[in-house]
C-alpha cells in the first residue's frame, strides 16, 4: 500500500504563486488565501508582506513534466549524383 503526500508547491499565481500552492495543498479555494494576505497587508503591511515574500523563497515552484520530445520525419532521399544518372 503506497501512500501518496501531498507537497507544498508555488502554483497558478498572480505574483508568486503562493497563494495559489496553499490553496492546492489545503483545499481552501485561492480567493480566501489571496483575502487573508490582503487583511494582513492592511494594518501597516509588514504582517502580510513579510510572510508572503518568506514563502515566495522558500516554497519551491511546481514543475510539471515535459512533453514528449518530437522529431520532424526526415524523408530518405536518394543520393544526387543517383538521380543525375537517371536523368541520363
Amino acid at each position: 500500500m503506497t501512500t501518496e503526500y501531498k507537497k507544498l508547491r508555488r502554483q497558478n499565481g498572480i505574483i508568486g504563486g503562493v497563494c495559489g500552492g496553499l490553496a492546492e495543498f489545503t483545499g481552501v479555494h485561492v480567493f480566501f488565501w489571496r483575502l487573508l494576505f490582503l487583511f494582513l497587508l492592511l494594518p501597516g503591511g509588514l504582517p502580510g508582506f513579510l510572510p508572503y515574500i518568506f514563502m515566495w523563497i522558500a516554497i519551491p515552484k511546481k514543475r510539471y513534466p515535459a512533453p514528449p520530445a518530437t522529431y520532424p520525419q526526415i524523408e530518405a532521399r536518394p543520393n544526387q549524383q543517383s538521380q543525375q544518372k537517371q536523368l541520363r
